[in-house]
C-alpha cells in the first residue's frame, strides 16, 4: 500500500511557478504538462511514457528529446528526481514545502514502479560518507534507490 497522500496538484503547480520565478527561469505550459503527469502519477515514469501521457491528456505531440530536455530542467530546479536504476522520473513529494528536508532517498517497487520517497537522517548518511571515505572513495551523490517491493505487488 502506498502511505504517501496524493500530492495537491495545483499547488504544487503554484509553487513550482513561482521557484521558477524567483529563479528567474520560465515555467512554460510544455514545462507544466510534464510535471502535471509526474504528479498525477502513483509511479515512477519515462520520457516515453510522458510523451504519451502529454498527447492523451493534453492533446498535445511532445517529442520524446523535448520531454528530456524538459525533465533536465525539471531536475535542475529541484522539482523532479531522476531514478538512475529504473531510468525513470518522479515529482519531488516536497514541492509545496516551505522548509528544509533531509536528503531524499527512494523506495522503488521493482515490479510496479510505485516510489516512495523517504528520508534518511544526515547522521545515518555522514556514517556512509565515512565509511566510503575508509575504503578510499569519495560519495558524488548522496540519493539512494532502493530495490525493494511495494504492498501491493509483495502480497
Amino acid at each position: 500500500m502506498n502511505r504517501r497522500s496524493p500530492p495537491d496538484i495545483a499547488s504544487s503547480l503554484s509553487h513550482a511557478e513561482g521557484l521558477c520565478a524567483d529563479r528567474g527561469v520560465k515555467f512554460t505550459e510544455k514545462r507544466k504538462q510534464v510535471l502535471t503527469g509526474l504528479l498525477e502519477s502513483k509511479k515512477a515514469l519515462s520520457a516515453y511514457e510522458l510523451t504519451d501521457y502529454v498527447r492523451d491528456k493534453f492533446n498535445s505531440q511532445l517529442p520524446a528529446m523535448s520531454v528530456y530536455r524538459i525533465l533536465d530542467f525539471l531536475e535542475e530546479v529541484d522539482l523532479v528526481h531522476r531514478l538512475d536504476s529504473a531510468q525513470k522520473y518522479v515529482a519531488c513529494s516536497h514541492i509545496a514545502c516551505n522548509h528544509e528536508h533531509e536528503l531524499s532517498q527512494f523506495l522503488i517497487c521493482r515490479s510496479c514502479y510505485l516510489v516512495e520517497e523517504i528520508s534518511l537522517g544526515k547522521s545515518l548518511m555522514s556514517a556512509l560518507k565515512r565509511s566510503a571515505e575508509k575504503a578510499g572513495f569519495r560519495l558524488t551523490n548522496q540519493e539512494l534507490e532502493f530495490d525493494s517491493l511495494c504492498g501491493n505487488c509483495s502480497e
